[in-house]
Formats: structure tokens, sequence, C-alpha cells
């Protein structure tokens, strides 16, 4: 069902797709140091996380647990298995200490509740701060679209951080017609654009469901002054390679910026041309 680099995390065992959470693991341990690679999560900043919908090979380090309530009611993913950054974890100790960094959150029956496994090595007091966008990004994904496999990424990559606190590039037209003439892959893996969410709290419900629906049609939304928050349902590295095209488009911007807008870039004419040659569907350019 899942071709090899889109979902190395599921694995056939008796007839049916059973994921090993312990690719999982190492799949978040190498997102997290490739968003550090690229500036994207200074300190503590960013977070991860996978949702499963079916059989897991359980971790063997997760052997503590706990209930906890969600912080929203997600009753029809019941049986979900999620796993997820820490809060204060940085990202960049995940691949060489996960257990550490990670918590495994079984979604209880009526979607209230989940029992949290973790690791004598857990090093956090509670999950991401912004678990709730998190959760709530998966649970529509898993209603709407029927995903059984989902991962989500915030970071705060530098330059396309410092692009949104600039007034222009919070309009949503103009950021997407800035960055994705920059290279030919941006429009191919963009094509639906980039979304943009004003400034709100971080962690605050108004910023989980103003992120949700910025999310439900496209891959990845930006938080105003904030970063942004990517999406994937075939693997965690697919999310963060979204994340270095946008930074990379971010770079290209700013320099040009810097040496007074000489650059063309790509025009629309190029743009669509790409676009038809590769039977790319888009209302961007």
């Amino acid at each position: 069902m899942f071709g090899y680099g889109q979902r190395a995390e599921c694995i056939m065992s008796n007839h049916e797709n059973v994921t090993d959470l312990e690719e999982v693991v190492r799949s978040l341990g190498e997102a997290g140091r490739r968003l550090s690679e690229i500036d994207a999560t200074e300190g503590a900043a960013g977070n991860l996380s996978v949702c499963v919908r079916g059989s897991v090979r359980p971790h063997p380090e997760f052997v503590h647990s706990e209930i906890i309530e969600l912080p929203l009611p997600v009753p029809d993913i019941a049986g979900a298995t999620l796993v997820v950054s820490g809060s204060g974890s940085r990202l960049r100790d995940i691949r060489e200490d996960p257990t550490a960094c990670l918590g495994c959150l079984e979604v209880q029956a009526g979607g209230i509740t989940a029992k949290l496994r973790y690791s004598a090595r857990r090093n956090f007091a509670r999950l991401t701060s912004e678990f709730n966008s998190h959760l709530g990004v998966h649970y529509d994904h898993g209603v709407r679209a029927g995903v059984e496999f989902h991962a989500v990424v915030h970071g705060q990559p530098r330059r396309l951080t410092y692009l949104s606190h600039v007034a222009e590039y919070q309009n949503t037209d103009y950021l997407n017609q800035r960055l994705l003439r920059w290279q030919p892959e941006a429009i191919v893996n963009l094509p639906e654009g980039l979304a943009i969410v004003p400034f709100i709290v971080p962690g605050s419900l108004e910023l989980m469901h103003a992120n949700v629906r910025a999310l439900r049609e496209c891959k990845v939304a930006i938080w105003s002054k904030h970063g942004l928050m990517a999406r994937s349902s075939s693997s965690v590295m697919s999310a963060v390679d979204l994340v270095e095209y946008v930074e990379t488009a971010a770079v290209y911007e700013c320099l040009d910026l810097s040496l007074g807008q000489r650059a063309q870039g790509l025009t629309s004419a190029e743009i669509r041309a790409i676009c038809s040659a590769y039977d790319i569907k888009q209302n961007i350019f």
C-alpha cells in the first residue's frame, strides 16, 4: 500500500499493516535533527507528532503509563496511537535520546482521555504546549480524509519567521506569489499554496481552531510572527521536506530584498509551463 520512502514506519506482519513504533521514534529523531540543521528549532522551540490508526508494534521502552485528559474530544479516532514530543525537549536531542523526549498516547474509548506511555528516561512534565494544535489537525484529517497515518511538525525557521513579521507578507496572495517563484520544486510540492494564520497566542484554543482550518486544504500554515506548521500523510520527513522548501524560498526572498530586489524569479508564465508539464493543478499564478 505504501511505497518505500513514503511510509517507512509501516511493515507487514501476519498479512496486516502493522506500524512499528520503534521506526516511528527513529523517524522523529531524524526529523528533529534536520529541523535543527536548518535553524528551525532554536533551544526547545518546535514540536513533532505522528498519529497512527490501526495496529502498532509497541516500543519496548514505553513501559510506564498514566491516564491524561485530552485537550479536545476525539471520539472518532479512539484506539489511535500518537507519538508526541515533550514540552521543553530539544528536537535535536530526540535522535540520541528518543524515549527521554517523546511520549506515546493511546486514545481511549470515547476520545476524552488517553493512556500516556513513557519510559523511565522521560525528561518532560507534560507534552508539548502546542499539542492541541497537533491533535486537532490529526483528528480533522483522520475524520474528514480517513488517513491512517499522519505527521505534523511545528518549527520556527528564521527567514520565513522574519518575513511573517512584515505586513505585506501577512497577505496570502502576496506571500505565495513572492515565495513560490524561486524554485520549480516549490509549486510542484505546494500547488495549493501556503495558508496564513494571523498572530494568535501560542498554545491557545483560538490558535488550534485557526490552524485546523488553515491546514484543511493546505499542507503548510504560516503562523504569523511564530513560525509554521506542516503536515504529511506519508511520513514525518515529508513534512520536514515541506518546511525546508518554504524556508529555502524565504532565504531567496530575503537575499533578493537585501540586494535591492534585482532578481526576477520564475515568471508566472514559466510556473504555468512547469505545472502544465507535470499536470499540477494550482490557482496561484
